[in-house]
């Protein structure tokens, strides 16, 4: 399931992820990951890895952009989300997108 997304637009998002060994796991939640999304409803993630700060956030967020996707990226760092109704929409709805290779 590509969640809304063409295969490539799908395979060039997540080899922005795979290109930073600091990238554990990927979820996406929200419209796209229930799959009630509009043709152009963001595309929210959240990332999982111990060594992620906001520097290499906002470096990635870029990276994203550079796609020159027609989507608005909402991207996060699931250590640092302080709402707890949306850790728990996260965890009810999320789906991994990436998962670093062991």
């Amino acid at each position: 399931m590509n969640y809304g997304l063409s295969v490539l637009q799908f395979e060039q998002i997540v080899k922005v992820f795979a290109s930073h060994k600091e990238i554990d796991e990927v979820i996406l939640y929200g419209s796209r990951a229930k799959g009630t999304q509009k043709p152009y409803s963001d595309i929210d993630i959240t990332f999982l890895g111990d060594n992620i700060n906001f520097s290499l956030q906002q470096k990635i967020e870029i990276e994203l952009d550079d796609l020159l996707l027609p989507y608005k990226f909402d991207v996060s760092l699931y250590k640092s989300i302080a709402n707890i109704d949306l850790v728990e929409h996260i965890n009810r709805v999320g789906k991994t997108i990436y998962k670093k290779e062991s």
